[in-house]
């Protein structure tokens, strides 16, 4: 098996019963496997809140780390709705022609950087370091603030040996908390001051509700683009003739990356909480327990996707859910899609192959499933054009 091929571990769970099971920290969760109900149940907010503690649809739960709602988040119609349609115009603006522009720049210059090195840790040196500088455009603050964030690691709310670490976050709560207090007394242009000037039903957002957007911002598009980032460089290493073909077929591109996100599938799940006794998947489910909607597993439904463990850049019918599905879908979607448009055609345009030195592997231990997400460690060498 080639180092950049990410196994189904669920396939032969989704095809016989359709669900899974997982303990974390004694809240177990029923995972749904299959594409159709995946979405099913993304749909059926009703019946699979979002909006219940905060941190408990997180999985692992962060209930011990954290008791700010991230919004929209962690909120469910018709409330979702409102504030939604306050921060979506912002979540946009990736679309513009300057912002794409300063992301290009972004892009071009790291990997003109990485091409003149002998070796590169990819998760740190590459992918963080990409998607800490491409924030700075997203909350619409200064560069220089990237390295803050890059001294945080890949997770805002984990560290090394430690899946949940409480004064990590706090380091990220103060963080929020200044740069709030630095928007009421100089108001700009940037995220912070957007949310202080923005009206929900008459009335401005709290701070905590400010401070709820923020951290989704944080923590939301975080190890997520650096495991996507990640993962397709380790792709191309292996697939050399895949960089030839973008170069070639350029309008390709935005399909490529809709595939690698489907294959690579960053975020594995997501929770609910059940709001009454009812079943999944002719499956019993408690009011109060969780289930997750495992983006991972629908991303390679057979029933879905015409061989759904292979790669195929230009596929045609591509219905992943590696951006969530309905009214939760990814806030930051379009952002991280132009991060791999760019990236992606960036590579293909600057590098003929990429060598793999050294790499290990990072495993999600879902109980019943171990599933690869991507790495650990990644060094590679950048070979040029």
């Amino acid at each position: 098996m080639k180092k950049s091929a990410l196994p189904d571990p669920f396939e032969t769970a989704r095809n016989t019963k359709g669900y899974g099971e997982m303990n974390d920290q004694n809240d177990p969760v029923t995972m749904i496997l299959g594409h159709k109900d995946v979405r099913k149940c993304a749909h059926n907010w009703k019946t699979f809140q979002s909006g219940a503690t905060p941190g408990r649809i997180v999985v692992p739960s962060e209930v011990n780390i954290r008791d700010t709602r991230q919004i929209p988040f962690e909120v469910d119609p018709p409330e979702h709705k409102g504030y939604r349609a306050i921060v979506e115009p912002w979540f946009k603006r990736p679309l513009e022609a300057d912002y794409t522009a300063a992301l290009t720049k972004q892009i071009n210059a790291i990997v003109d950087e990485v091409l003149t090195k002998d070796a590169v840790e990819v998760v740190e040196g590459f992918s963080l370091r990409l998607q800490s500088r491409a924030l700075t455009l997203l909350l619409n603050t200064p560069y220089e603030e990237a390295e803050t964030w890059i001294s945080w690691g890949t997770h805002v709310f984990r560290s090394e040996g430690n899946a949940l670490d409480g004064e990590k976050a706090n380091i990220l709560y103060d963080y929020i908390d200044e740069n709030i207090s630095k928007a009421i007394e100089n108001p700009g242009n940037d995220l912070y001051s957007m949310l202080l000037k923005a009206t929900l039903d008459g009335k401005k957002l709290t701070r905590e509700e400010i401070k709820g957007v923020v951290v989704l911002t944080f923590s939301g598009g975080r190890d997520t683009i650096v495991n996507a980032v990640t993962n397709a460089i380790a792709y191309f290493a292996e697939h050399p003739k895949s960089l030839l073909k973008l170069k070639n077929e350029p309008e390709i591109a935005c399909k490529a990356v809709e595939e690698l996100i489907r294959y690579f599938s960053p975020l594995t799940h997501m929770g609910r909480v059940v709001t009454g006794d009812t079943e999944v998947c002719e499956h019993a489910v408690k009011a109060d327990s969780r289930i997750s909607l495992c983006w991972a597993s629908a991303n390679r439904d057979a029933r879905v996707f015409e061989n759904p463990n292979e790669v195929i850049l230009d596929r045609k019918i591509n219905p992943h859910v590696g951006f969530g599905f309905s009214h939760h879908n990814c806030l930051g979607a379009t952002h991280a899609r132009q991060i791999m448009n760019i990236l992606v055609n960036t590579l293909a345009e600057k590098v003929t192959s990429i060598d793999i030195i050294d790499y290990k592997e990072n495993i999600e231990d879902l109980d019943e499933f171990k599933r690869k997400v991507g790495y650990d460690k990644l060094t590679v060498k950048f070979n040029g054009q």
